[in-house]
């Protein structure tokens, strides 16, 4: 065969290229940080905190040293030879339409739409569900770069209104709006400075939750306090809204309330943080006072619905995987409840109604399973999935309704959508989205494997069918574990970049999460808060041992709490894995209950200025404070946004800063400060592909995958 010398010399010159790309990409010059000790004080015990002053995000000092950062990590970055390749490709996966469930509000049904590459979608509404579209919220023109976002709350009883709440950059802080459903324009009502929030209506105005207004400059970081309940009447400016509840006593609980349908009851929801919380109530006619329901906030009980004057309760009281009891209002006590669905083996996750059925979601081995009854117990049947593993969400509607819709999705089931017809009991495929993948070249399955102290730990394994067990598959280890919070099956585009590219994703539901109810949560908090990186770090063996993987091309990633996570794990068993994704973390187990809500987060974690045993024990694993001089950590992009008013960025620059004085070897440790983003939720489109492709591009290159 002849090949040309000319060609020839161009392909020795491009490999040269990539090479010397690739070689200047490991030599990383990083900012100088600047060591201002700060000497805390707990119990006794000296803590010296070196980047404290990061703390400060609004300091000219911090701004200097994001740029700096974020200018090292772009050219770091821009150096791997296949980061655009991998973003054309995201680009091209995240290019199908998207459809949401279909919400309906009395003859009316609205559906979210993005048509592909949009940077966050569009509100269509339709008369009839056969009807045809018309836009009525376009939140592409919220905002020029996307980065505002919005979604729809609840309609007002005469189905006339709909509240939206608007966000900015990512942030928990919310603005809620009001629109006339048949003119979709604006009432000019706004509603500002509210955070975790619904719109519960009542007559001619519903009730909602905020804060007082922050100081300017503090809006992202300082402590949140006194969650207050009021009333807004349609019409009237936000000045005139009716205070309903406060709490002097207690600044740092979370208010909410919520109406049965037939407007009975109002509820108060009170939380002392995360765990737990107390229910209140009374009639919303009733000027008076909230009567006690359910004080005892070890525990969570909540209603689902009224019927004949009594309350039928969703609780863990003496069930830790939670049944459904009917309460009377006038004698709430525990020894006066009736059970109408006992605990079973199944965690019973939630309980909703529509069409005058509940519908019960349980979880069985952290997939969903449904079934619909009726409201005194009788006529209990299985719900038929699409699939036996799998999550499904939805079932939810008004008492009139005769149909109601729920989404599905797995790990190779790209998210449908179904209708349930409540007479039939059968579903029907209402939308099912077009993606340039093929679902049956990959597989799923779940496996058992014990963790440190004996404990049996299930975790969720994707691949190519026909994987080679020879340990050289790039393989990414994700979880979470904490909060009560499930880790269920579910579809990733971006995921796709991983799969088709031969790298395995494995997600274990950790100790401390809420897949089999109260007992294995709890097993995973305060004190007991190591179990769960000694559950993630035995599934990392796992791996290892059964051949999926190595050492060396084992990624781990975690998000919030998942973040938290990974900076544990990596400080702790630095050897066992190559890359780290610890995505906007808690990183300072000592601080965090310093901004904005973090003191919510108490009942999960502890507190160090508590009591010295609790100062132990978060000291013993703050991913902040257990790194060490001169250890090879592995190649980590830590990943945090400006926006984040939940868990503020300081957490990141501070584990960052550290993890780059400490860092010994080539490893890169960088990190990646998105602009005009939150902790998450609300980003544009083109914020989310440039993100994960930037990641699995420093996946890849750094387990040594050429693409």
């Amino acid at each position: 065969m002849y090949t040309s010398k000319y060609i020839l010399t161009g392909v020795i010159i491009a490999t040269m290229q990539q090479l010397t790309l690739a070689q200047n990409a490991t030599k990383v010059k990083y900012p100088t940080t600047a060591k201002n000790p700060v000497e805390l004080d707990f119990h006794g015990t000296t803590v010296t905190d070196n980047y404290q002053w990061l703390e400060d995000d609004n300091s000219e000092q911090t701004v200097a040293w994001v740029k700096a950062q974020n200018e090292v990590t772009e050219a770091y970055l821009s150096a791997i030879p296949f980061r655009t390749k991998i973003k054309d490709r995201i680009t091209e996966l995240f290019n199908f339409e998207k459809v949401g469930s279909p919400y309906r509000v009395g003859d009316y049904y609205f559906l979210w739409k993005n048509s592909g590459l949009e940077p966050q979608g569009k509100y269509y509404v339709r008369k009839g569900i056969e009807g045809p579209d018309e836009l009525f919220l376009d939140v592409n023109a919220l905002s020029v770069d996307g980065t505002v976002s919005a979604s729809l709350g609840s309609a007002s009883d005469d189905n006339k209104y709909i509240a939206i709440n608007q966000a900015e950059a990512g942030s928990d802080w919310s603005q809620i709006r009001v629109m006339n459903i048949a003119t979709k324009k604006e009432t000019g009502d706004v509603l500002k400075w509210v955070k975790f929030s619904g719109a519960a209506w009542y007559k001619d105005g519903f009730y909602y939750s905020r804060y007082p207004e922050p100081k300017a400059g503090d809006e992202l970081s300082a402590s949140n306090q006194f969650h207050m309940v009021y009333y807004h009447k349609l019409g009237t400016p936000q000045s005139e809204d009716k205070l309903i509840y406060t709490d002097k006593n207690r600044p740092h609980v979370y208010h909410n309330v919520g109406l049965t349908e037939d407007k009975k009851y109002l509820f108060l929801y009170a939380a002392p943080g995360t765990d737990g919380f107390e229910v209140w109530y009374k009639s919303p006619e009733d000027s008076g006072p909230f009567k006690p329901l359910f004080t005892d906030v070890k525990y969570h009980t909540s209603v689902v619905d009224s019927k004949d004057s009594k309350l039928i309760v969703h609780t863990d009281v003496n069930a830790p995987k939670y049944r459904l009891v009917v309460v009377d209002p006038l004698h709430p006590s525990p020894e006066n409840w009736v059970e109408l669905v006992p605990q079973s083996d199944d965690l019973l996750e939630g309980a909703g109604t529509g069409g005058g059925k509940l519908f019960l979601s349980y979880l069985s081995k952290a997939n969903t399973r449904i079934f619909s009854m009726n409201y005194d117990g009788t006529d209990k049947k299985e719900i038929a999935l699409p699939d036996k593993t799998g999550s499904a969400g939805g079932f939810s509607g008004k008492r009139d309704h005769k149909q109601l819709f729920y989404a599905f999705t797995s790990f190779t089931y790209p998210g449908a959508i179904y209708t349930y017809d409540i007479a039939s009991h059968t579903s029907k495929l209402f939308y099912q989205p077009k993606l340039k993948f093929n679902p049956a070249d990959y597989e799923s399955k779940q496996v058992m494997y014990k963790s440190k102290d004996g404990t049996t730990v299930p975790m969720f394994i994707v691949h190519k069918r026909g994987l080679k067990m020879d340990g050289s598959n790039p393989t990414l280890l994700y979880s979470y574990g904490g909060f009560n919070i499930s880790l269920t099956p579910s579809f990733s585009t971006s995921r796709i970049v991983l799969l088709e590219n031969g790298a395995v994703f494995a997600m274990p539901n950790l100790r401390g999460g809420g897949e089999f109810g109260e007992d294995w949560h709890k097993g995973g908090m305060l004190d007991k808060k190591q179990n769960v990186f000694d559950d993630f770090i035995a599934a990392a063996e796992y791996l290892i041992k059964e051949g999926y993987t190595s050492k060396d091309k084992l990624a781990i990633e975690g998000g919030s709490n998942g973040g938290l996570l990974v900076g544990a794990c990596m400080t702790q068993r630095p050897d066992l894995f190559k890359v780290c994704f610890p995505a906007v973390g808690v990183m300072d187990m000592l601080r965090y209950h310093q901004f904005t809500v973090g003191k919510g987060w108490i009942p999960e974690y502890g507190c160090a200025d508590s009591s010295k045993t609790e100062f132990n024990y978060l000291r013993a694993y703050s991913p902040y404070h257990n790194m060490k001089p001169a250890v090879n950590y592995p190649a980590t992009m830590v990943l945090t946004a400006d926006h984040d008013d939940r868990v503020v960025p300081a957490h990141s620059f501070k584990f960052a800063a550290r993890l780059q004085e400490c860092q010994t070897g080539t490893n890169p440790t960088l990190i990646r400060i998105e602009t005009r983003a939150g902790h998450g939720a609300g980003k544009s489109t083109e914020q989310v592909i440039q993100e994960q492709s930037d990641k699995w591009a420093f996946f890849f290159f750094n387990l040594g995958v050429k693409l």
